[in-house]
């Protein structure tokens, strides 16, 4: 590559290597994808009956989860893998923007257990392969966020709390790996707590029938403050960490802590933070 700066300034950059490739940070995670059957994992599970799009499932679907790790956010971004090169890269002959779109839209709602089924298998064999905690503990993190959608024929979008037009998924993640564990599309004005229950109890299953046999602990916001994930979350023998809503009752009981029960602890404010403990009525 050379570089060179003209009298306006202006830095022009030249390939002047005939093999060179872009996009060739995907060889790794590609490989590894293949090396875990992902691609027949979705020919096996993913059936399309006579829908437009239902050919090749694997390829096309191999072609989506690319284009994303390229930081494609849209259908049109699929063009940037139609190279020669970069079907080097793939192993594959990267379909047309135009076909990715056919094979997007030929899902239903039917179909999400499916791919829900395919995710849970992939991480299966990827923490059978060496990538899980085995017996160790395990920490997972769960939350809400939003997933802005432009479109007002989009099928469940909607405004939520912060006034943007989206969907308002569930998620958990490890969070030490950062690995997906579950995943759950919501309208976007749903309420923080809704499906929690149902939720929690989909991922402690994904993570136990991943090979995860240690201690769990699940960690959630306030937004998740309810019976049902406390419930839920003991049913499954796991530990919760949960922050509570601020009510007059609970500031009265914090202020009421004796001084030398508080220990300081790193925080990321500047002076740190200190934790104590004390017993509370249960979760309404």
């Amino acid at each position: 590559m050379r570089a060179s700066a003209s009298a306006l300034e202006c830095l022009i950059v030249t390939f002047d290597d005939s093999n060179a490739v872009s996009n060739s940070g995907l060889i790794l995670p590609i490989t590894l994808a293949e090396r875990l059957g992902l691609r027949d994992l979705f020919d096996l599970h993913i059936d399309l009956e006579d829908r437009p799009g239902r050919a090749n499932v694997g390829r096309k679907a191999m072609a989506i989860v690319a284009s994303i790790l390229a930081g494609g956010d849209c259908i049109d971004d699929t063009a940037i893998l139609e190279s020669p090169n970069a079907q080097v890269i793939l192993g594959q002959i990267m379909p047309a923007p135009s076909t990715l779109g056919v094979f997007l839209r030929s899902f239903e709602t039917s179909d999400i257990a499916d791919v829900e089924r395919v995710a849970a298998l992939l991480l299966k064999r990827a923490w059978l392969a060496g990538a899980g905690p085995g017996d160790e503990p395990l920490t997972i993190d769960v939350d809400s966020t939003i997933c802005q959608v432009y479109g007002n024929k989009k099928e469940g979008a909607g405004f939520g709390y912060t006034k943007v037009r989206g969907y308002h998924p569930h998620l958990a993640a490890v969070g030490k790996t950062g690995d997906i564990l579950g995943i759950v599309t919501r309208e976007g004005n749903a309420n923080t707590a809704r499906g929690a229950g149902e939720f929690v109890t989909q991922v402690i299953d994904n993570a136990r029938a991943a090979g995860a046999t240690g201690e769990i602990t699940m960690r959630f916001d306030s937004g998740f403050f309810s019976r049902a994930v406390r419930d839920t979350a003991s049913q499954g023998n796991v530990r919760i960490c949960i922050t509570t809503r601020m009510s007059k009752r609970l500031k009265q009981v914090i202020a009421a802590i004796p001084e030398e029960t508080w220990t300081s602890i790193p925080y990321w404010l500047e002076g740190g933070a200190d934790v104590a403990e004390v017993k509370y009525r249960q979760i309404q």
